[in-house]
């Protein structure tokens, strides 16, 4: 009497041991009752079919199919597992020295497409280097590793405190996470705090100031200063473009070459204030007195206000020997005993304007609108030979 081992096709576990008696098709009746199959044909263990009960002998190990080609159970077994997907065999990952345990499928099965689906889907496809202890090293940072690998266990982005939320999403982009990509960009503006529109105050500009060497230039461009006390300041070349200095105290301030293009200071006192070769082109200064200021620069700097917005500023007593207003609009304005030897008004707005007492020698008023100003007590005459170069 024969005895062999018969195996289902592809596995190497629960195997039975039977008589072979008979025919082949009486070891296939026994094969189907013993391993609980639907039995059609038996294969040794290198996948030859046996056709024939003659074949085999003592102490054969054959496997048993239910017409599916043979399946070697030392190799394709594994293959087959993976082709189903189920990927259950447990990792460790070495993390910048972290070690983190997990599933294979944790690693593939929620995004398929990404760097780690791709390093571990097949098993050493990779190559991936393991230390002593054979964990999988990965050359990361954990702190911003682990949030992604918990989020491929259960689908939720949970990050703990003190993890920079950036840190987490270079991370996602590096392992090409992409579903998370977009959860973390949600999640950091959302963590941003809310936009801070409120003017900056006296105090908190004195702190920069004396935080700036006095040979460089601070940059304000665009800020916020409404209604700030910035009077007596040294704020010599500051940059202050297009900020808003509405109802700013300015008083006394020494703004020497300071930028104040497009700038708001409408409703600002100025009253005294240094203004040599201040650049005001397009600034808005409607309403804001100016009385007594000095655009004067002995060293020949002249200060620039084009197509600034002048109306009903008070401007007496001002010195502006040179100062370029050309297109400016200065209606309504006040500027009674003003010293304007060599303006530029060419194109100005000068309707209603207040020039009493003023020093218009050699200005340029070519094309300015002079209805209803008010020339009186000039000091020198007003003649075309002055207004007209």
């Amino acid at each position: 009497m024969r005895r062999v081992t018969l195996f289902v096709n592809g596995s190497a576990r629960n195997g039975k041991v039977v008589a072979v008696y008979g025919t082949l098709s009486d070891l296939l009746s026994v094969a189907s009752n013993k391993l609980g199959i639907k039995a059609t044909s038996v294969y040794n263990g290198k996948g030859g079919l046996i056709d024939d009960i003659a074949l085999i002998r003592d102490d054969d190990v054959l496997f048993v199919c239910e017409g599916e080609p043979f399946i070697d159970p030392q190799t394709d077994g594994r293959a087959q597992e993976e082709l189903t997907g189920s990927h259950t065999d447990w990792l460790t990952l070495n993390v910048g020295g972290r070690y983190f345990t997990t599933t294979r499928s944790t690693l593939v099965n929620k995004e398929p497409d990404s760097m780690l689906a791709h390093m571990f889907k097949d098993k050493d496809a990779w190559g991936n280097k393991q230390d002593p202890r054979g964990a999988f090293l990965i050359d990361r940072s954990p702190e911003y590793f682990e949030p992604i690998l918990n989020y491929l266990r259960h689908g939720q982005l949970i990050v703990n405190d003190g993890i920079n939320l950036l840190g987490v999403l270079e991370e996602a982009r590096f392992f090409g996470i992409d579903s998370l990509i977009e959860h973390l960009e949600i999640a950091i503006k959302n963590s941003q705090p809310a936009e801070d529109h409120s003017p900056i105050s006296r105090k908190e500009f004195v702190r920069f100031l004396l935080a700036t060497p006095t040979k460089s230039e601070l940059r304000c461009q665009g800020l916020n200063f409404s209604g700030a006390d910035l009077s007596r300041l040294d704020l010599r070349y500051i940059n202050f473009k297009m900020a808003n200095l509405s109802r700013c105290n300015l008083a006394h301030a020494n703004l020497c070459c300071a930028n104040l293009e497009r700038a708001d200071l409408s409703g600002s006192v100025l009253d005294c204030a240094n203004l040599q070769g201040v650049k005001m082109l397009c600034s808005n200064a409607e309403g804001a007195s100016l009385k007594g200021c000095n655009f004067e620069d002995p060293s020949g700097l002249k200060a620039n206000l084009e197509g600034a917005n002048l109306k009903g500023v008070d401007m007496e007593g001002s010195q502006m020997t040179g100062i370029n207003l050309r297109v400016a609009t200065l209606k309504n304005a006040k500027l009674k005993n003003c010293n304007l030897r060599g303006a530029t008004l060419a194109g100005t707005d000068l309707e209603n304007c207040d020039l009493s007492g003023c020093d218009l020698q050699e200005a340029n008023l070519r094309g300015s609108n002079v209805k209803g100003a008010i020339f009186e007590e000039m000091l020198t005459p007003l003649h075309m030979s002055q207004s007209v170069r």
